[in-house]
């Protein structure tokens, strides 16, 4: 696991302090490659690349976790908006925001995550 004074300014401001990177410019927002998600902070397993989808919103999006108990779920009322959060479970990282506008015949779900906050571990 990474300490905090190690991380990159820009992954400190997003994972710590819940901040957000610009959509469309994110390493992964519009990455086709196969392999597991995992937290840039602790190595977590977070999210497979087979329920990567494109939303067009910009940022990398999922339609679940690899394993729920690898996330935690948050209500956030930030920013005068009624959300539900996504962090690592190990670490705490602020990964980004689930919503309840992904494909119908998946479930429904939307994982909208900051592409900062993820390393992916690429199949062979």
């Amino acid at each position: 696991m990474k300490k905090d004074e190690e991380l990159s300014k820009d992954l400190y401001h997003v994972a710590r302090e819940k901040g957000t990177e610009a959509p469309f410019t994110g390493k992964y927002w519009d990455s086709h490659e196969k392999g597991m998600y995992r937290c840039a902070i602790c190595g977590m397993e977070l999210f497979s690349s087979d329920t990567k989808f494109d939303s067009g919103t910009g940022w990398p999006s999922f339609t679940e976790p690899a394993n729920l108990e690898h996330v935690e779920l948050r209500e956030d009322f930030s920013g005068g908006m009624h959300r539900t959060e996504v962090l690592c479970k190990n670490c705490g990282a602020h990964l980004g925001h689930v919503f309840e506008d992904g494909p119908r015949a998946k479930g429904g779900k939307r994982y909208c995550i900051n592409s900062i906050c993820l390393e992916l571990e690429k199949k062979n």
